[in-house]
């Protein structure tokens, strides 16, 4: 298998880990036919199919049977799907693309007797999947409101990383709550696409000129896109700019006139939403802090973030380049010193950026005063399989061949009723089950 095909086996998974394939019956023979189609159908074949991002299709047994042993060894590991989250803190996630034990002992099985075909009146009916140049929300929500496109860029085959930072006006006079946004990247600029950040910028009464507000969106190679709460409002100003930040890195093809979009979906007007949600960099590196790995070496960025009234977050989404190898989220308590393990990344990678959504019942709150603890995991050995060049001194920066230490976290701020009835209502629901979340049982 070439670097590249390790890169880009990716898969997408249309339905939560939970939802599992009934599997093979212990001694009965398992076939991809009955038992591995469904798998491949519900986890992959959405990217591993003609005209997607996946370097092979894998919808026909002759498409899988030569990966059949490679396939086997990157969900053993937990590569593929690439949605890299540990088994520690909270589980109930939002489009959670791990692929059950069930499914990966039934490929294992699959593999190791012989990947037979089985029999043909066993396979699963073809899946129409929706075109992949369709945006992400489309089906849910309908078309977008409005799209912002970078201005045309061109690409070389061959260089270094490029940043292209347009200005461009959004087309909306009035203030709007936004319900959804997703970047769209073309297809052919989407392998050169390492991020495309956006912010707002809004008309300064003083001053006369644009100045800029906040983060509106950030995209990286494996992210969908974000919806907001019915409780939370993002507001998108009258009159507002979209300033551009494309990170562009040349993969040996030129693309052309490569354009980026950014929709938005909006909630009806008068939407009132309780609270304001935002979208922000969270840094793992404290004032004066650096980060500086030494050839072969390993290091660990730390950073500690409050608020001032109580919170949820929303999502968290690790960010870093080619040696981070984790990072994890957790909430120290002041008041009797706890710190409460929330999300665990491990064995990530530069190649998938994933935001992981919390269920709505599931999302940490913390009260005014709590401690939200990053930690970062650096890894410059040869160990690290993504590392290009473990005989390098790595400094933090925007290069690729750069690193960086931050998270990108979406957090809705609440006040002291607000985070008062979130709770009531997570300890009514949990009382009517036997089932509660982490966070209900330290509450």
């Amino acid at each position: 298998m070439t670097a590249a095909a390790a890169v880009l086996l990716v898969a997408i998974s249309a339905q939560p880990a939970s939802a599992q394939t009934a599997p093979a019956a212990a001694g009965t023979a398992v076939t991809f036919a009955k038992d591995v189609a469904p798998v491949l159908q519900k986890n992959c074949q959405g990217c591993h199919r003609p005209g997607d991002v996946a370097p092979m299709s894998l919808r026909t047994y002759e498409e899988v049977r030569p990966w059949a042993r490679s396939i086997k060894a990157k969900v053993v590991a937990r590569e593929m799907p690439p949605y890299r989250y540990d088994k520690i803190g909270i589980q109930h996630l939002k489009d959670d693309l791990r692929l059950s034990e069930r499914d990966v002992q039934t490929i294992v099985r699959w593999v190791d007797s012989g990947a037979p075909l089985g029999n043909l009146a066993d396979l699963p009916a073809p899946i129409q999947f929706p075109d992949t140049n369709k945006w992400t929300y489309a089906e849910q929500f309908g078309p977008p409101d409005v799209i912002v496109p970078t201005k045309p860029y061109t690409l070389p085959a061959q260089g270094q990383d490029r940043w292209w930072r347009p200005i461009v006006p959004v087309g909306v006079l009035e203030d709007r709550c936004i319900k959804a946004m997703a970047v769209k990247p073309s297809l052919k600029g989407r392998p050169a696409a390492h991020h495309a950040n956006s912010d707002l910028m809004v008309p300064d009464e003083k001053s006369g000129s644009y100045i800029t507000l906040e983060r509106v969106s950030e995209y990286a190679s494996g992210k969908t896109g974000e919806i907001v709460p019915p409780d939370g409002c993002r507001t998108l100003p009258a009159n507002a700019m979209i300033r551009w930040d494309v990170h562009y890195w040349p993969y040996g093809e030129e693309v052309k006139d490569d354009v980026v979009e950014l929709a938005f979906w909006f909630y009806p007007k008068g939407h009132q939403a309780k609270y304001k949600q935002d979208l922000k960099l969270y840094t793992l590196l404290m004032k004066g802090g650096e980060l500086e790995i030494a050839p072969h070496g390993t290091a660990m960025t730390q950073g500690f973030h409050t608020f001032k009234t109580p919170v949820r977050i929303d999502s968290f989404q690790p960010h870093g380049h080619a040696r981070l190898s984790g990072m994890t989220a957790e909430i120290l308590y002041p008041d009797t010193g706890k710190l409460e393990m929330v999300s665990s990344v491990s064995n990530w990678t530069n190649a998938w950026h994933t935001s992981h959504v919390y269920d709505d019942d599931s999302a940490p709150l913390l009260p005014a005063g709590a401690v939200l603890v990053l930690t970062g995991y650096y890894d410059n050995t040869a160990k690290n399989k993504g590392n290009p060049d473990p005989d390098q001194w790595v400094g933090g920066g925007s290069r690729t061949s750069d690193e960086m230490s931050h998270a990108w976290i979406t957090v809705t701020h609440l006040d002291d009723a607000g985070y008062k009835q979130i709770l009531v209502g997570r300890e009514a629901k949990a009382s009517k089950t036997t089932t509660t979340t982490p966070q209900d049982q330290k509450q």
